[in-house]
């Protein structure tokens, strides 16, 4: 519809040329007898039939440009479009109160015009985005109502600021570390659960599986524990997508619509957020990150706790959790050995270390 609308554009623009030029170009330059109103419709003709031909390469440009625009209009809050449509006709009436004096400039005073109205027209969007909260309330006559107040209303309409909202998935809430990381004060802006995400947890809770039962269980206590930190704004909002059916893709493209952060402990949605331009808040990346750096080389005094997969591999743990695979180290299975550090594997999932027993590389 769109590439037709753009189409159209074009063609009209060809008619009007053709209809307005035709007879000046047939009758007074090449001296054609016939009248100029015959000359003017086949102008017109001609004149749309060229535009079509020529400007084929230049719709898809102008169409993809649209759709662009559209996309993007659709993600912003409303209060953003309208405050800087506010500041943008603002700074255009003050241009055009200007434009007298400037045209009467010798020889650059059209040019002028021209760039002082797109300067004020900028700066009367810039800031009408950035107080847009404050024109709202001033149309609507709240001009003087409470900060608080107002983000209160914002919020309700579901309007954040873009990276504000950090949306909490099903895995983080029944992990539960998301609940120690808000008592340090470490995450800002509004945690948000959607209620799509609430409903399934609420679903966990009342499974006939034990287990499940029990994470689901888990899940809602921890969302209590995080509305009773104040710290942190946490915000349940009331939406779902009917078109789609798995929570990920529903968070996703809530994350898309409202500019935020999805916070998640899940592999694969880490990966589809990623393909989807959405910003992640990983917290298994976080615990790595914050884990004891072991370098190859070193050396560690370990508890062989269980065989490996491979033939004569022992697996130990860290303090953290950390699993070391030690070659040559299911003989010493339940005592403590020293081993010398190999290799490290770094994951999203997590990190693994492989060891050597240090009395073996000393018998080397």
């Amino acid at each position: 519809m769109v590439k037709r609308l753009v189409q159209l554009f074009f063609t009209v623009i060809g008619v009007a040329l053709g209809y307005a030029f035709a007879p000046a170009l047939f009758v007074d330059v090449f001296h054609m007898d016939f009248p100029p109103f015959k000359w003017a419709w086949f102008g017109a003709v001609l004149g749309g039939s060229v535009f079509i031909l020529g400007t084929v390469w230049l719709v898809n440009y102008v169409t993809a440009l649209i759709k662009w625009l559209e996309d993007r209009l659709q993600r912003t809050p409303l209060a953003d479009i309208l405050g800087g449509t506010i500041g943008m006709v603002i700074g255009l009436l003050v241009a055009y109160l200007f434009a007298p004096e400037l045209r009467v400039i010798p020889v650059v005073g059209i040019p002028v015009q021209f760039f002082v109205s797109i300067l004020l027209a900028y700066l009367g969007l810039r800031i009408g985005f950035t107080k847009r909260e404050d024109l709202v309330n001033l149309f609507s006559g709240k001009i003087g109502s409470k900060d608080k107040d107002r983000a209160k209303d914002r919020d309700k309409k579901g309007g954040f600021r873009p990276g504000e909202a950090k949306l909490l998935d099903t895995s983080v809430i029944i992990d539960g570390r998301i609940a120690d990381l808000v008592e340090t004060g470490f995450l800002d802006g509004v945690l948000v659960i959607p209620s799509f995400v609430l409903a399934e947890l609420q679903h966990i809770a009342d499974s006939s599986d034990v287990l499940k039962r029990n994470r689901g269980r888990r899940g809602l206590d921890v969302l209590n524990r995080i509305q009773k930190e104040s710290k942190v704004k946490v915000q349940v909002l009331e939406i779902d997508f009917d078109d789609l059916q798995e929570v990920d893709s529903k968070l996703v493209r809530l994350a898309k619509q409202n500019q935020g952060k999805v916070v998640t402990n899940d592999f694969n949605l880490n990966k589809v957020c990623e393909l989807q331009g959405v910003q992640v808040l990983n917290i298994n990346d976080l615990a790595n990150a914050l884990k004891p750096v072991v370098l190859p080389g070193e050396e560690l005094t370990v508890q062989v706790i269980k065989d490996g997969k491979e033939y004569n591999q022992g697996v130990a743990y860290l303090d953290d959790g950390t699993m070391i695979v030690i070659e040559g180290g299911r003989e010493y299975i339940g005592g403590k050995l020293d081993v010398s550090v190999t290799s490290v594997l770094q994951t999203s999932a997590g990190r693994m270390i492989f060891a050597k027993p240090k009395l073996l590389e000393k018998a080397l």
